[in-house]
């Protein structure tokens, strides 16, 4: 017969003998058989202070093999059901962590939030990936369009080319005046400009209206864009007229001023210092002109997406564009200038197989008329390949710029998040989400505030709407 051990020191009595570790190195609390704790007693002698457990106490329960613990990705991989990760409130990552609110809904090509860089390109890209009929489509006959007369007269050139580099120059005209696909070429090129003024207004104002309903994650197409669009075209149509006067007017000041000068005879018989002044002068005129040019571009960069969408004049989608810019111009100007870039790039690597091949085309074809064609075709065919996709991407990114400055200056987030949550919990976007453009009724939708999050927008969580802790 073996003796018992020796009790406890200072353990008082009645108290179990197996109390929970000290946590973290403070005092731990005991429980008493009646269910009340005893704050501030002091631990077991016996005990570590490692935070280890208890000699007979069970530490923390594991999960299973292969289960997921609570707000914790499976084995730290693959992202969490509302994008955090597992993280916990405050930076600290744990099994029973905090889980914080889920991220902005994204029902369409955006989240609904303010957007960033990546939001506004990923968004312009989706633009034409959801919506390819009434975007590529649409913008291909309008490339096709406007490109056909310059792409005739660039045949016609290539034809002489042709001509001359097999021929001789003999065969070039020595009467002095312009060759005739010169001509050709200018014709064609003033023809494409007139042409392509007034396609891609209508084009702008179509893909506004598909933009417009694809932010909420609706489909249109391109008649019903193109009936909701066309009572835009006047104003749409006098907003770049009135934009292009206001950029033009110093150009066109220089113009008549040096037009004048050469006519009154001020410009003859001039020497080196004269000329380098007349060249001082050029140059200092062209470093004020390209600011000015880029303040204007950014101050009604947003005035065609307010005309369609919001309903306005040309004055009064100037103003609205001007005050929605106000506060973020240099950011604005950085992205408008970043999308020129990428367009031209695009187009460029697009085009430049097709133009090269025309252009070889033309100068070994001994001036054909069969080389001809089969040249302007290909100046043609690699022209429409670059404005199908540039198009579209550049009316996107004006379109989703104008949403990111609503949100930031209006809240307008509040208003996408509503008319978001109304459509999900009906199954499919409504007409109506277009009236919501007009600043009077989006006031009228944000009276109630934002609403409840009641479903996953995205991410890989695929179940049902999230409801609320367990009992």
């Amino acid at each position: 017969m073996t003796d018992a051990p020796d009790p406890t020191p200072d353990e008082p009595s009645g108290w179990a003998a197996e109390q929970p570790p000290p946590y973290g190195g403070a005092a731990a609390s005991w429980a008493s058989p009646g269910g009340q704790e005893r704050p501030g007693a002091s631990p077991d002698p016996g005990s570590t202070h490692s935070g280890d457990p208890h000699p007979g106490n069970p530490g923390p329960q594991q999960p299973p093999y292969n289960q997921q613990s609570y707000g914790q990705s499976q084995y730290g991989q693959g992202p969490d059901p509302y994008g955090y990760g597992g993280q916990q409130y405050g930076g600290q990552s744990g099994p029973y962590g905090f889980r914080p609110p889920p991220q902005a809904p994204r029902p369409g090509i955006i989240p609904l939030r303010p957007l960033a860089l990546g939001d506004i390109l990923d968004g312009s890209i989706k633009l034409i990936r959801s919506n390819p009929k009434a975007t590529l489509g649409l913008s291909a006959v309008v490339a096709a369009i406007s490109t056909i007369p310059v792409a005739v007269g660039q045949g016609i050139v290539l034809r002489d080319y042709g001509t001359t580099f097999n021929g001789g120059m003999d065969a070039v005209d020595a009467s002095g005046s312009l060759p005739s696909g010169q001509v050709a070429q200018l014709v064609g090129t003033l023809v494409s400009l007139v042409i392509s003024f007034f396609a891609t207004t209508i084009l702008t104002g179509i893909l506004t209206r598909v933009l417009g309903r694809a932010v909420f994650g609706g489909r249109i197409t391109a008649g019903e864009a193109w009936r909701l669009a066309r009572s835009r075209v006047p104003a749409l149509l006098g907003l770049v007229l009135l934009q292009g006067l206001i950029l033009l007017t110093p150009m066109l000041v220089a113009i008549a001023t040096f037009v004048a000068l050469a006519m009154g005879g001020s410009l003859k018989d001039l020497d080196g210092s004269s000329v380098g002044a007349l060249l001082l002068l050029l140059l200092l005129f062209i470093l004020l002109y390209l600011p000015y040019v880029l303040f204007f571009q950014t101050k009604l960069a947003l005035a065609a997406p307010s005309v369609v969408l919001e309903g306005l004049g040309v004055t009064d989608s100037m103003r609205r564009s001007w005050r929605l810019v106000k506060g973020d111009s240099w950011r604005v100007l950085g992205i408008l200038l970043l999308t020129t870039l990428l367009v031209s790039l695009v187009s460029g690597v697009l085009s430049f197989p097709f133009s090269l091949a025309g252009t070889l085309l033309g100068f070994f074809g001994e001036g054909t008329t069969a080389s001809a064609i089969l040249g302007a075709l290909l100046v043609a065919i690699g022209g429409v390949l670059g404005s199908m996709i540039t198009y579209p991407f550049q009316a996107g990114v004006n379109g989703l710029l104008y949403a990111d400055r609503r949100m930031r200056v209006e809240a307008f987030d509040l208003v996408l998040q509503t008319a978001a949550a109304q459509n999900h919990a009906q199954g499919w976007v409504h007409a109506s989400v277009d009236d919501l453009w007009h600043p009077s009724n989006a006031a009228q939708a944000a009276t109630a505030g934002p609403p409840p999050y009641e479903g996953p927008y995205e991410g890989p969580y695929e179940g049902p709407p999230y409801q609320g802790p367990r009992p």
